[in-house]
């Protein structure tokens, strides 16, 4: 049996699922790897399109008819929420023009939380690696950047006007519920997929050198030190299992996003 498993060239989610994509986790079948960007695996797993798939927390309302949230894998964490960036130091985003990594991503969802009344006049869903120059050269007004940009924005000239995860830490006092990773039902028995995931991280960690190749050629031409950067803040303990703290923090997001009218409600994630 051959499954099918979908996660983007981020280091993050590289670090993560080496073992498992080079058939280093014992007892797993074989994987027929697609690697994306979040907005393609969202819009995939809401045809089914993956038997395994890493998408955005706030695309779960749409998907969970269909697949089981695994308690391991994905991205969580504090001071690693996304940024709205511009060129100057303020915008108007009712008369603003913001280019967005999908509009299902979490960075989307938790920028019309914070925004409120005040939302953008224009979105624009462009791919990841477009946001930074095409605010900097005035195709948009303000970018809404997500992972690495973090640590590289100021390259291009930009300002961070939020930090929309550090917006969220404070309301909530929570982590940011960013990436998630899905099991197909009917397909994938999650119990067994959370087990091959644990062991794919915890073989990451025990030997980080092993996946430094695989990582470094998905890595979209970022030098090693913003790779480790990345890695170091994108995978930790909630990669390993969520926890108490991690299923609050999804829960708090999509009950939000609810009960402001921006998703269909869900009920409990375990």
């Amino acid at each position: 049996m051959t499954l099918s498993l979908a996660f983007s060239p981020c280091p993050n989610d590289t670090f993560v699922f080496h073992a498992l994509a080079h058939g280093l986790v014992p007892g797993t079948p074989d994987f027929a790897i697609t690697y994306a960007d979040v907005d393609v695996t969202n819009t995939a797993a809401e045809r089914g399109g993956y038997d395994l798939v890493k998408v955005s927390y706030a695309a779960l309302p749409w998907l969970l008819d269909r697949y089981d949230l695994l308690p391991c894998g994905g991205a969580l964490g504090r001071g690693c929420g996304p940024l709205l960036l511009t060129r100057g130091d303020t915008v108007d985003l009712t008369a603003a023009t913001v280019a967005v990594p999908g509009d299902r991503t979490t960075a989307y969802l938790l920028m019309r939380l914070w925004a409120g009344r005040r939302q953008p006049a224009r979105i624009e869903v462009v791919p990841f690696h477009e946001i930074m120059p095409g605010v900097a050269d005035g195709r948009f007004d303000a970018g809404l950047v997500i992972h690495e940009a973090r640590f590289t924005y100021p390259r291009h000239g930009l300002t961070a006007v939020v930090d929309l995860g550090q917006w969220w830490e404070q309301d909530t006092g929570l982590p940011i519920p960013l990436g998630a990773i899905l099991a197909r039902r009917g397909v994938v028995d999650p119990a067994e997929a959370a087990s091959w995931v644990r062991e794919s991280v915890r073989q990451a960690w025990a030997d980080p050198a092993a996946s430094r190749t695989y990582v470094l050629a998905h890595a979209q031409e970022l030098e090693p030190a913003v790779v480790d950067q990345h890695i170091a803040l994108y995978v930790n303990a909630f990669t390993a299992g969520l926890g108490d703290e991690g299923y609050a923090a999804a829960e708090a997001l999509l009950g939000r996003a609810a009960a402001a009218g921006l998703t269909p409600p869900v009920g409990p994630l375990r």
